[in-house]
């Protein structure tokens, strides 16, 4: 029998197993960066004895949370009060015309460093020049699912290419031991021509890897379809091709019909969730109870720091809950334990790594955080008995500032609140370095520029 490295204990342990079971004074084996074993801390250490143990009392054990759709930057604040389209023209796609690699990297490093502070431990983050990415992801321990901002249309010639995917993924893909995966990233789909649609389709096959973009985020969106297409999205992606990929998932999925939730709930096709961020660009509301129904695997995302304003997990999990009952007029609608799944396990396997993360079970890596039970949010915490709490409590109360520690394949990386992998002081004044020029840059071109709002005339 193998033996432990680590005995990890808390106050109260939430699996997210199939039976969403909580152990009250809960205790995980660790060993070679992996579960050993679940039980009680007395069942542990009768096992294992000798184990080191580290304790954490006052804390709730719990596997670590899944952001399926980021994207790094630094533009927090500064982009604001804008309908969507506005707010890539003026904001967003002048910032990647004048980004350069060196400021790609220093923004992955602050977002990826927010994200284990605030418990996430693994971030699909579409962004530009990847391989800086891949770097701080390398840095700070987090899991990483990098998916470039790829545009393969004259019109969008500015962002990543598939040239720079394919060599991002022939260079980074299940690299850092597993830790980083590299897929097939589109921006949007008419940021691609006929050609660069099916050589993006044929490089996920090719790499047997995912392929994520963003569709049907804004009503204007729906329309766009079907004056191209003469049909709704999801039926436009099936048709090019898109869901005989390895795996798709689609970002933000607003305005999806029932037609449609049917027609994914049939393929090999997930949602990244992006509440806070189709609040705050008045995109509307997703129907995602009805993807939960149809069995489509959905997952949650902040989106990036200039449509949240942050990478809070535990923020979105909540709007995720209470956008879902004000949707159906419904108190009962968008249940904690089901929020919590997204979050976790249904985050995994959003991305096809539920196999390997997103609960505490034997078998998967140990990607574990304590979220801290002795404030005020938490306080009174029932974690058994007629009163029992604990998921509405960590959905409803928690803020990513009280997690208390993060641990990413059996490696801590946030301990007593504190950034262990990297100096958080450094990389914030890195920010304040890079970010003066680039939006001095952008604010030139802005001004030699006319603004071209979305290109409804060509065709992709």
């Amino acid at each position: 029998m193998s033996a432990p490295d680590l005995i990890l204990a808390g106050g109260h342990l939430l699996t997210m197993n199939a039976g969403n079971d909580v152990l009250v004074d809960g205790a995980v084996a660790i060993a070679g960066g992996a579960i050993l074993a679940v039980d009680t801390l007395e069942g542990l250490t009768e096992r294992y004895p000798g184990t080191p143990v580290k304790h954490l009392p006052d804390t709730v054990l719990m596997p670590g949370l899944v952001n399926t759709h980021a994207h790094s930057g630094f533009l927090r604040g500064t982009a604001e009060h804008l309908p969507v389209w506005d707010w890539l023209t003026l904001h967003i796609n002048p910032m990647h015309r004048m980004l350069q690699p060196h400021e790609a990297k220093a923004a992955s490093m602050l977002c990826y460093a927010e994200s284990v502070l605030g418990g996430t431990t693994t971030i699909v983050d579409m962004w530009r020049y990847m391989d800086g990415s891949a770097e701080a992801a390398e840095t700070i321990g987090n899991r990483l699912v990098a998916v470039p901002y790829v545009g393969e249309h004259p019109d969008y010639d500015y962002f990543d290419t598939l040239d720079m995917n394919e060599r991002l993924i022939e260079d980074w893909h299940r690299k850092a031991d597993g830790r980083i995966n590299v897929w097939v990233g589109l921006e949007h789909l008419f940021y691609a021509n006929e050609a660069g649609q099916q050589r993006a389709i044929d490089m996920a096959k090719k790499h047997d890897t995912g392929f994520h973009t963003h569709c049907s985020e804004a009503e204007i969106e729906v329309a766009e379809f079907e004056k191209r297409y003469g049909k709704r999205p999801m039926a436009v992606l099936e048709d090019l091709g898109f869901f005989e990929t390895p795996r798709s998932m689609i970002a933000h999925a607003v305005w999806l019909d029932p037609s449609e939730v049917e027609l994914i709930s049939k393929r090999t096709v997930s949602v990244a969730h992006n509440p806070v961020s189709n609040m705050k660009l008045a995109s509307g509301i997703a129907p995602i109870a009805d993807m939960l129904a149809a069995g489509v695997p959905v997952g949650i995302g902040t989106d990036g720091e200039k449509e949240n304003n942050n990478f809070d997990m535990f923020e979105e999990m909540k709007v995720a809950s209470l956008l879902g009952k004000l949707k159906d007029r419904d108190a009962a609608a968008m249940d904690s334990w089901d929020v919590l799944r997204m979050a976790t396990v249904g985050g995994a396997k959003a991305v096809g790594l539920d196999h390997e993360i997103g609960s505490i079970e034997p078998g998967k890596r140990a990607d574990i955080i304590a979220v801290r039970a002795d404030t005020p949010r938490m306080t009174p915490l029932f974690g058994s008995g007629p009163w029992f709490n604990l998921q509405h409590n960590l959905v409803h109360a928690v803020r990513g500032s009280d997690v208390d520690m993060t641990m990413i394949d059996g490696r801590i990386v946030v301990e007593n609140g504190e950034l262990k992998t990297g100096d958080l002081a450094a990389i914030i004044d890195e920010i304040h370095a890079v970010a003066p020029p680039l939006f001095e840059r952008r604010a030139k071109w802005l001004a030699e520029n006319e603004s071209v709002q979305w290109n409804t005339e060509s065709n992709g």
